[in-house]
Order: structure tokens, then C-alpha cells, then sequence
């Protein structure tokens, strides 16, 4: 088949022409030349699967997308997005095959989303990533449409985000419905508390904040919505005047960190309901919903306490309740009071089964089954770093750090994970990971029994980058995962 002229082809038709063309028409124009166009201008639009089965029953993850960045570390370079080969037949398996390197120093790369997702299936196209600094609040517009190679699309500078919203220090990215996306910010312009969300239009424009009232915020952090039910779930860490200074234990006595959950009515864009967590829910991060648009049952794990929290909704109310503690561990080298575990990660299933949470600190990922959202059932546990004394060898040496992000591929078997957590963080904590860098490892997850397995075959070593060793976090992939989609 001849290759085609794109950007001829571009100038003649839109993606949303070709794809409202008759069945014939595409032959034809396939007979021409324009297949290769096609099959990419199709690829974007059939990423986004109508249900959570779809989704598991996808073809396997060829490629990942990693962010890596060199905040805290001797090297002044700037933070880049790092294209993973994880296709176990590659002759490039496991290895870095394309970089995205941002155009300005200091932005630490944190957490990062996709423009569309589940919610606007048919709709929209899972093309762009959203890739904002902590550090910087510069938000970061990456094109997708070659998925081995994307390249970078736009630039949001810092000032126009604080002169449309007063808002700094982005988090989690998600998309709605409608084509907008929104962003959880931790800090004021000031960097000072509560945060708030930022929106942006399907221009990735920013449009100013989402909510209609903070009333009822102290801080911020992640998010999830569960649109039949009109809620969203938000989190606290602290604001980033606090969190950049590194961890102290007398922030926490000053109140100067979160322990709270707010579920907001989604259509009036307001806190509707509080629940204090107490001693047992400091520093609630992660928010999870299942993935099944009709249930109401979720987790948060609060990160300090080491508790799992599962939240649901009883008639017209919701109820919040302790279902996992990771008891600390007392008389570790070094450490004057006991070692928690520091939930600082959790995902759950694309069937809603399984919940998967890392323990920075004891350096261990928990497997659990949660067919009974109340009842969490251990069923796998693997330690890979940690300050316990545990840490496996892996390829001649121990693992450094301990399991941070998590990313679960949509058929529940393989999982994710890279060591490091926040610069400042990781600095104080496990200060080689500057000198070492990260790693990327995998793990095979039996999804019939339960129990993890790490694959021997797979290591991604950011302490080999060709600019120094890096920071690896978040992880995505070109078809979504199970952190990525929301559906209607």
C-alpha cells in the first residue's frame, strides 16, 4: 500500500470527517493511499474502551510512559517523559526508546494524566498527556499520536495558570465528559493552603478554577469522581510551603497536614460532607473509586497512620471506615520512633477485585482481595527495598528505596512500580536514590489465586540515564490503565 501525504490529507479532512465516512468511502480512499493515515487517525479514537470489560480484555501493553526528573539531584538538567518498551517479544524489551525532554530546568515532573478517557468514550481521543510540575506549576502538553515517539505540543507557563486561577502546584490530571480537564493544586499563589482544581478546556487553555466554593478545605491532593452517583473524593497532604521543607513530625503536631476526606456534590461544586479521620487517617493521599460506574465503594490510604480506609454509600449516606492497619515497627537503626509503613500508593483492579498498595517505608507492595469491599483479604505481599532490612538483590545488588507508584495493566497482571516519592522526601528519606536513581520494575500478579511474582527479565535503570541517573514516578500507558479512566 502507498504511503500518504499526512499533511496534504490533514488539510483536506478532519479526524471527526473520517470517521462519520461510509464504510466505501474509507476502502477507497485506503486504495489511494490513505490507509497509514487511517490506522492513525483511528488509533487515538479506539484507545478508549466503552467498559471496564473491554478494558480487560484488551490486547496487553506494548509501550509505558514514565516521568523522570532530576529535581534534588547534582544534575541541572531538565525533567523529561521516558518512552518504556514492555513488550516481552521486543528486541528492545525493557529499555528506554524515546525521551521528551521539557524546555526549562526545575519543574520536578510528578504526576501526569490523559486529555480524554472512559467518561467521553466516542466522544473524544486519548492522544495528549497532561504533564505538570510540582515544583514550577508549568503544565506540559505532550502528543501522543506516534506512540513510540510523541513530542511535545504545548506549554502552559506558570503565570498564566496563577493569573487564571490563584491556584499552584498541580497533582492528579483527570478528564470529564465534556472534553475539559481538571487538576488537583495544593497551594494558593502563595503556596500557601487550601489548593484547589484548576480547569482547562479541550484547547488546553486555562479556564480558572472548578469548584464553586472551598469552604470546608484545609489542603489538598487527589481526586476521584463517580459521576452516577454525583460525588467526588478529595484528599489532604499539606500545602507546598510545608511539603517542599522535607517532612517534620512537628508539622504534623501544628496541624499542618491533612486527615480528612470530603466528598463534594459533583454538580454543585461544593463540599457536602466531611469525615475526620483522626489519628488513624493522617496524611490521607490516594483516593481510589471501583471502576464499575454503579458501585459507590472506594479506598484511601492514609499515609502516616498506614491505614486503608474503605468508603461507601448506605441509602443517602456515606460511610467511612477502617479496614487495613499496617502496625509500625518499633527499634529500626537510625530511627528514634517506630517505622510506619507510609501508605504512599494504591490502585485497584479494572474487575474491582484486587487492591494493590506500596509501604514506602517497610518496603513492601500488599496484595488484596476486596471482592468484599469491608473485608480485605491479604494475598500476596513482595518486598523490594525499605528501611527493614528486607530489600531483595536484584541483577547483583539491593534494591534502593522503597515501592512508590504503582500502575496496574488493564487485564490485572501485571504490575508497576518505580521507588521514588518527592524529591525533598526522597532526599531526607533515602537519600540514594539522587546518587543511584530509580528503578522500574514489574511484577507478574496471579489474578485466579492471588500472589506476585517480581519478572526477572524486567529492570528499567534510571541510574544509567544517558544525562545521570534520574527520578522515575508515575507510570501511564498508551491505552489507559487503571488509574486512568472514569467511566459515565
Amino acid at each position: 500500500m502507498p504511503l500518504v501525504n499526512v499533511k496534504l490529507i490533514e488539510g483536506v479532512f478532519t479526524p471527526t470527517q473520517i470517521r462519520r465516512t461510509t464504510p466505501l468511502a474509507l476502502a477507497l480512499f485506503a486504495l489511494l493511499g490513505g490507509g497509514a493515515f487511517l490506522t492513525a487517525q483511528h488509533q487515538d479514537h479506539e484507545r478508549i474502551f466503552p467498559t471496564p470489560a473491554d478494558a480487560i480484555n484488551s490486547p496487553p501493553e506494548k509501550l509505558a510512559y514514565v516521568v523522570a526528573t532530576y529535581a534534588g539531584t547534582e544534575t541541572k538538567k531538565s525533567d523529561y517523559l521516558a518512552t518504556i518498551d514492555v513488550d516481552p517479544q521486543s528486541k528492545t524489551y525493557s529499555q528506554v526508546i524515546h525521551r521528551v525532554r521539557m524546555p526549562q530546568v526545575g519543574d520536578e515532573l510528578h504526576h501526569f494524566g490523559w486529555n480524554a478517557c472512559a467518561s467521553c468514550e466516542g466522544r473524544c481521543d486519548r492522544r495528549y498527556l497532561i504533564i505538570p510540575g510540582i515544583a514550577s506549576s508549568r503544565i506540559h502538553i505532550v502528543d501522543t499520536r506516534n506512540p513510540r515517539a510523541p513530542k511535545l505540543h504545548k506549554v502552559i507557563e506558570p503565570a498564566d495558570v496563577i493569573a487564571k486561577s490563584k491556584l499552584t502546584a498541580p497533582h492528579t490530571v483527570h478528564c470529564l465528559s465534556d472534553g475539559r480537564i481538571m487538576l488537583s493544586m495544593l497551594g494558593n499563589d502563595k503556596g500557601d493552603g487550601p489548593g484547589g482544581f484548576l480547569m482547562m478546556n479541550d484547547k488546553f487553555e486555562v479556564t480558572g478554577p472548578w469548584e464553586a466554593s472551598r469552604e470546608g478545605m484545609n489542603f489538598n491532593y487527589d481526586f476521584w469522581y463517580q459521576p452516577r452517583h454525583n460525588v467526588m473524593v478529595s484528599s489532604e497532604w499539606g500545602a507546598p510551603n510545608t511539603v517542599r521543607r522535607g517532612f517534620k513530625l512537628d508539622d504534623v503536631k501544628a496541624g499542618k497536614y491533612g486527615q480528612r476526606l470530603h466528598f463534594w456534590d459533583w454538580k454543585e461544586r461544593k463540599i457536602a460532607k466531611t469525615f475526620d479521620l483522626g489519628g488513624d487517617g493522617l496524611i490521607p493521599l490516594e483516593v481510589r473509586f471501583h471502576h464499575n460506574p454503579k458501585s459507590t465503594h472506594g479506598f484511601a490510604g492514609a499515609a502516616l497512620s498506614s491505614v486503608m480506609w474503605h468508603y461507601h454509600k448506605v441509602g443517602t449516606e456515606w460511610k467511612v471506615e477502617k479496614v487495613i492497619e499496617v502496625k509500625p515497627v518499633k527499634d529500626v537503626k537510625g530511627w528514634e520512633v517506630p517505622v510506619p509503613g507510609l501508605i504512599t500508593d494504591l490502585v485497584l483492579s479494572m474487575d474491582d477485585r484486587y487492591l494493590y498498595f506500596s509501604n514506602w517505608l517497610h518496603g513492601d507492595i500488599r496484595q488484596y482481595d476486596v471482592s468484599d469491599p469491608a473485608n480485605p483479604r491479604l494475598t500476596g505481599q513482595i518486598w523490594l527495598g525499605g528501611l527493614l532490612g528486607k530489600a531483595r538483590e536484584f541483577r547483583g545488588k539491593k534494591l534502593g528505596g522503597g515501592p512508590q507508584m504503582l500502575q496496574l495493566s488493564l487485564d490485572g497482571k501485571r504490575l508497576y512500580v518505580t521507588n521514588s516519592l518527592y524529591s525533598p522526601w526522597d532526599n531526607q528519606l533515602y537519600p540514594q536514590i539522587a546518587r543511584d536513581g530509580s528503578y522500574l520494575l514489574q511484577i507478574d500478579c496471579d489474578t485466579r489465586k492471588g500472589g506476585m511474582t517480581l519478572n526477572e527479565r524486567f529492570h528499567v535503570d534510571f541510574g544509567k540515564e544517558p544525562d545521570g541517573p534520574a527520578r522515575a514516578h508515575e507510570i501511564r500507558f498508551p491505552n489507559g490503565d487503571s488509574t486512568s479512566d472514569i467511566w459515565n
